[in-house]
């Protein structure tokens, strides 16, 4: 007996000093104020585990002590575009992870992947266990070139290319055609960038990141010594930043090939421009027209591949080989500006020019897609409905990141719009515009229901697990990670 109140004892030490283990086990039990202190609490759910999702977890966490909050993911894996959309070659990028590893293992934050919110349990069963929900999956879909040909074979959306060599799953397969020396990029925003980059860049860079191994050996057998980054409107317009810019411009074994007559008129418009616009069309225009000094110029002229703007232009139709079977070029509109700055638009001149190339990838935005009916959803936006967060008609139910906006900004934009949603959720508790008086079950209800559909949760220390295999595949190769590309080996390693 001694004995046992021994370990009794030992145990409430341990746990008391577990910030508050005990509490955590019991989360959801029993009536307020009895079995558990933390039955009462406002609970939180959040769709989605990239960017968006987190740092509305963060911000709920840190301004209110009591809510809990639980983060559904659809693949078995967390950080969304973090691991998904954010270029290899660029690791500081994806320091956030840090960040949100820190929310992910708060006591009060739960992380449950491989959910797939709206076909293994729906916004309706979300909304009756939790106080409010959050809807953070971002924008899994993609904008439509709406031209001839774009289905043929060499035609991808940059937000697959970019899924093929970051490896996501969904996009395994997708094994794009390398083998033409020119590449068209539609789009002149930085994924655009990025993909002309990956496509350009010495293998000997690639090779150091987490690339997935079947891009890099594609990339090393790449023909592709061309890049064309096409957009409609002019150098003022341009949407990259200046870092990207000039990443382009210092890449190794590359030189620029931009058309002069493409930047009339625009060293007369600089002394207007704002400062980071005025900054990023100096270097393009540098890039374009000046003489280079005797040290580029022996570089540049050294290079084997070759990448460069093409302003005023707008795809009409991807053009077809004579078997009709894959691409062979693209017609491309020749436009003329109306307006000026950033309100400038794109006007027909009724004039074409073909290109020819063996490979078209569109970066002309992502787009989000409606989870569930019972979701207010604008399609013609591709956005939920809403006002600083809250969702249009829809009590207790929010929105943050691209779902709320519209896929625009960097990272550091999806953090302030999702703080802010965070807010919304906060200021709404605290009025009590949002009831969060009654207790409601969480995650215990949730959990009940996906194990009677035979659905297993894969939680954050399962993603651990697969976060150490994939850190010691990339140890062996020289790279910081070796990603698993199926949810098959994911839901393997995260299981055994």
């Amino acid at each position: 007996m001694g004995a046992h109140k021994l370990l009794f004892s030992e145990l409430k030490l341990w746990t008391s000093g577990r910030g508050g283990w005990i509490a955590r086990l019991h989360k959801g039990i029993g009536a307020c104020g009895k079995a558990s202190l933390s039955s009462c609490s406002p609970k939180v759910c959040i769709v989605g585990s990239g960017p968006a999702g987190f740092y509305t977890a963060q911000h709920l966490i840190k301004a209110r002590q009591d809510v809990e909050v639980d983060i559904y993911e659809r693949l078995p894996v967390p950080f969304g575009l973090v691991r998904f959309g954010v270029a290899p070659d660029h690791p500081e990028v994806k320091n956030v992870i840090n960040t949100f590893t820190q929310t992910a293992k708060h006591s009060r934050c739960s992380f449950y992947g491989n959910v797939n919110v709206g076909k293994n349990v729906s916004i309706t069963e979300l909304q009756q266990a939790y106080h409010a929900v959050v809807l953070s999956y971002g924008a899994e879909g993609n904008r439509s070139m709406g031209v001839p040909g774009e289905d043929l074979a060499g035609v991808y959306s940059a937000k697959d290319f970019v899924g093929w060599y970051n490896g996501l799953p969904s996009c395994r397969e997708l094994s794009p055609d390398l083998s033409c020396e020119t590449a068209v990029i539609l789009g002149q925003g930085n994924v655009a960038l990025d993909v002309a980059r990956i496509l350009l860049s010495p293998i000997d860079i690639l090779k150091k990141t987490d690339i997935t191994q079947p891009a890099l050996e594609a990339l090393a057998e790449s023909q592709v010594r061309r890049v064309l980054i096409v957009g409609r409107r002019g150098p003022i317009q341009i949407a990259c930043t200046i870092k990207e810019l000039r990443e382009m411009v210092n890449l190794p074994d590359t030189r620029p090939d931009m058309v002069a007559a493409d930047f009339d008129a625009v060293k007369e418009a600089l002394k207007d421009l704002p400062r980071p616009r005025k900054r990023l069309t100096e270097l393009m225009l540098k890039t374009a027209l000046e003489v280079p000094g005797e040290k580029e110029q022996e570089r540049r002229s050294k290079a084997s591949r070759t990448w460069g703007f093409r302003f005023f232009r707008s795809p009409v139709e991807v053009l077809a080989e004579p078997s009709h079977s894959r691409i062979a070029g693209i017609r491309l509109a020749i436009n003329k500006l109306e307006g000026s700055g950033e309100g400038a638009h794109a006007v027909l001149t009724g004039e074409v020019e073909d290109v020819s190339c063996g490979l078209v990838v569109s970066s002309i935005g992502y787009k989000s897609l409606p989870i569930d009916p019972s979701v207010p959803f604008d399609s013609r936006k591709a956005i939920i409905p809403n006002t600083m967060g809250r969702v249009k008609q829809a009590a207790g139910l929010y929105c943050s990141g691209w779902l709320k906006t519209g896929p625009t900004g960097v990272i550091a934009t999806t953090m302030n719009n999702s703080f802010d949603t965070a807010r919304s959720l906060v200021e709404d508790m605290d009025s009590g515009t949002l009831d969060v008086s009654a207790a409601k079950p969480g995650s215990q209800s949730i959990s009940a229901l996906l194990e009677k559909r035979g659905v297993k949760p894969v939680t954050f220390s399962d993603w651990e697990k697969i976060d150490n295999v994939e850190m010691k595949k990339g140890e062996s190769s020289g790279k910081p990670r070796e990603k698993l590309l199926t949810v098959e080996e994911m839901l393997h390693v995260a299981w055994t």
